[in-house]
């Protein structure tokens, strides 16, 4: 089969590889959409551990089109999309649906092979079957908005709350597709520039704030004179992570969405005591796949605006430059097979 491989770090190429053979418990998945991450090209950059050489790709959906285990058979042929994580199920923190915390705990496209190959495998107990009405290319982001729904629940985040999210990357926008299906109320995203603002607006953020052109902090202090119920970093950026302290109501909560590339960041510790503020750590999907796929089952949630390219396996390099450089308007490119 055809597949992308990160042979090094820095070094991509489009190689022939093994057609894969699934273990009990696993099927092999025909890929349909997979879509780039962000953190794809840091395990492309050697910023993330991986084992290389490594196919990434942790955001797909695709067919079933073998399965281990004869007992698993029925799943043959059924359009699907699943959890990246590969796990012990045995273990205390898998039996409390913790399975991040699993000692076991491998990622599809880090730690093993992932959607950017023709065919990759994945873990049975974690398929969902995809509806039909749901096209491939919006199912393969349910990855992220499950990233978005994990974070808003460790939040505790509730219906009528304003909202401040820092990003407007993928996560920082499926954490507005999330808020907008949940129910939260006035809603502020937050960007360097108007490039991606549009989208935010499109998708019904109640105002956006690009800091290339107006001052972050004093524009929500004039929007929420005693503070926001919640603040979503998706950026990992200190400066913004020090601005949401800011702009928390007293006894309100930060939730820190973004991955701060293992650097140290400096805070005013005060910010957080004398306002009683709730500071979380969210990251990852964290089982919520299956509901972002019933909320766009249901139409509570339309990613399709997120899709600005969709390419074949052979311009991954065009697919991987448009990742890097985000143009203007660009929040996703997908690889797309027949």
């Amino acid at each position: 089969m055809k597949a992308i491989v990160v042979k090094k770090p820095g070094e991509v190429a489009l190689c022939e590889r093994p057609l894969p053979t699934p273990p009990a418990g696993f099927a092999r998945i025909k890929v349909k959409a997979a879509a780039i991450c962000a953190t794809d090209l840091e395990v492309i950059d050697g910023n993330i551990p991986a084992n290389y050489p490594l196919i990434p790709g942790h955001e797909w959906s695709g067919i079933v089109d073998a399965v281990g285990d004869p007992a698993d058979k029925d799943w043959v042929g059924k359009a699907v999309i699943g959890s990246s994580d590969v796990v012990c199920l045995k273990c205390p923190a898998c039996r409390s649906g913790n399975w991040r915390y699993c000692k076991e705990f491998e990622e599809i496209g880090f730690r093993r092979d992932g959607a950017y190959g023709e065919y990759f495998l994945a873990p049975v107990y974690g398929l969902c079957e995809k509806p039909d009405h749901v096209p491939f290319d919006t199912a393969a982001l349910c990855e992220p908005l499950g990233v978005a729904l994990g974070t808003l629940k460790k939040a505790d985040a509730a219906f009528g709350q304003s909202l401040v999210i820092y990003g407007a990357g993928s996560i920082g926008l499926c954490m507005l597709a999330a808020a907008k299906a949940m129910g939260l109320g006035k809603t502020v995203v937050i960007a360097t520039s108007t490039a991606r603002l549009s989208v935010a607006k499109e998708m019904g953020a109640d105002y956006t704030i690009a800091t290339k052109e107006q001052d972050a902090l004093a524009e929500v202090k004039r929007l929420f004179p005693d503070g926001v119920d919640l603040v979503v970093d998706a950026t990992g950026i200190e400066e913004c992570i020090q601005n949401s302290l800011k702009m928390a109501r007293k006894g309100g909560t930060i939730a820190l969405a973004g991955y701060g590339r293992g650097k140290q960041m400096s805070i005013r510790m005060d910010d957080i005591h004398i306002n009683n503020l709730r500071v979380v750590g969210a990251g990852n999907n964290w089982n919520q796949h299956a509901t972002a796929l019933q909320l766009m089952a249901e139409g509570k949630v339309d990613l399709s605006p997120f899709i600005s390219a969709r390419l074949c396996r052979e311009e991954f390099q065009t697919g991987l430059d448009l990742a890097r450089n985000r143009p203007v308007g660009f929040v996703k490119a997908l690889f797309i097979h027949e």
